[in-house]
């Protein structure tokens, strides 16, 4: 269970919202919306525990996340807005670092499989710098494969850069984890449907 009590966010002079709260159980979905500068990246990131609210607590499990620290963490799949890769790395050697700095160890079979399955076995051996944002956001969209067994995904606008197909592929993925037990946060500007799905929506205003 994830929630989160009262939060209040302030960045610079602005205070982008507060007294924020919402609960989220296993199967369910939380979509956030807002316009530019409404607070959705801060929030998603003071929820991952990347950053600081000015006040309220956000608990999983009903124990303070910064309490849990490790613990937390490894319960949680954070995708942000930048891809996070390196320009002079192939897709498949990005994937296999980003991997390993959450402790996952995958074998090549299994990555490139992981790639070819978002469209980019053509790709997978080419220099990131490269390729377009859409294949870009798809190589960094390839982690989802890895992480079922991670019980929280938070994502920042997954869906920009792709195209129709990977749009429906990646709503499948998060379908599946939700299916499977999970709970899934992510913020979009697109209208998305999640087949067989719970999803609620969170709309944050511009002040």
């Amino acid at each position: 269970m994830l929630e989160a009590s009262q939060i209040e966010c302030v960045r610079g002079s602005r205070r982008l919202f507060r007294d924020l709260s919402f609960r989220l159980e296993a199967h369910q979905a939380l979509r956030v919306r807002g316009e530019n500068g409404s607070g959705k990246t801060s929030l998603l990131r003071i929820v991952a525990g990347l950053s600081p609210a000015e006040s309220g607590r956000v608990s999983w499990n009903d124990g303070n996340i910064h309490t849990l620290g490790e613990d937390y963490l490894r319960d949680l799949l954070f995708l942000g807005h930048s891809n996070g890769l390196k320009d002079d790395l192939s897709p498949v050697e990005n994937l296999r670092y980003a991997l390993a700095l959450t402790g996952v160890i995958s074998d090549e079979p299994a990555l490139r499989a992981a790639l070819a399955e978002q469209g980019l076995a053509a790709s997978a051996d080419l220099p990131v710098k490269l390729l377009s944002q859409g294949q870009k956001r798809r190589v960094a969209l390839t982690r989802l494969s890895f992480s079922a067994e991670k019980p929280l995904w938070i994502l920042d606008e997954p869906f920009t850069a792709l195209d129709a197909v990977s749009v429906e592929r990646l709503a499948r993925t998060i379908a599946k984890q939700l299916q499977r037990g999970g709970i899934v946060m992510f913020t979009t500007h697109q209208e998305v449907e999640l087949p067989g799905a719970t999803m609620r929506t969170l709309e944050l205003g511009v002040h």
